[in-house]
């Protein structure tokens, strides 16, 4: 695949982002098939005539109220613009750190490196031993005509009191809420009020596994429901 010409819309912190951020690419059973650039992953043209997969992750923070803490993308990001999502989702990039398989280390480094550039949460105050990924989904979103996502999405949560300070190029708002809070929100949602917009990923997880999960970061028994054996295909 080749990078197609630079976008002359396309905000410059993004712009380097999609072009010099390797993604790692994936088959269906999260074997790593070789890596490719953010952009050339992104490009629905690539996804639909060439399978294209890469691996990516989302964080759910919670505090110790057990509230989860969800962010408002940018209205510069190239993919899904303005849309509420869980705390933080991206990809693990096709380097040495975020490569490593044992103990899902390679994703939990690339977490912590997210949660800092975008929400400006320390690394020292979420050590990695702190995230439980606890299961994986693979689908499949189209977010305008040129662009979409195409992933195998590591799900990760962590309970933690944290200072937050938001980088305004990737995220436009955040706010905690509880399930009340979220139900409201998926309804505004729903119905197209206030202009409010979900990420098709929360969604899926938000439909099919969240308020299990929920109980069990409650409870303190996440652990003990964590399958990552499993890969969810939601497409």
């Amino acid at each position: 695949m080749e990078a197609v010409a630079d976008d002359a819309a396309m905000d410059a912190v993004q712009r380097r982002l999609m072009f010099e951020d390797e993604c790692i690419l994936v088959d269906e059973q999260d074997n790593v098939v070789g890596h490719e650039s953010k952009y050339n992953c992104h490009l629905m043209e690539n996804i639909e005539s060439q399978n294209v997969l890469h691996r990516a992750f989302s964080v759910f923070l919670f505090n110790s109220k057990y509230e989860l803490l969800l962010q408002q993308r940018s209205a510069t990001k190239v993919t899904f613009p303005l849309v509420w999502t869980n705390t933080c989702c991206s990809h693990p990039l096709y380097r040495e750190s975020e490569l490593v398989e044992e103990n899902f280390l390679g994703v939990r480094n690339a977490a912590q490196r997210k949660l800092f550039d975008e929400l400006g949460i320390p690394t020292e105050d979420l050590p990695v031993d702190r995230f439980t990924p606890v299961g994986r989904m693979l689908y499949k979103a189209p977010s305008d005509g040129k662009w979409g996502e195409h992933e195998l999405d590591y799900l990760v949560f962590v309970v933690a009191d944290v200072k937050l300070l938001p980088n305004p190029d990737e995220v436009a708002d955040v706010k905690y809420v509880n399930r009340e809070q979220l139900k409201e929100l998926l309804e505004k949602a729903d119905a197209s009020e206030e202009g409010v917009k979900l990420s098709p990923w929360f969604r899926l997880v938000v439909d099919n596994f969240l308020m299990k999960w929920w109980d069990c970061v409650e409870s303190g028994t996440l652990p003990e429901v964590a399958d990552m054996k499993t890969i969810h295909k939601l497409v």
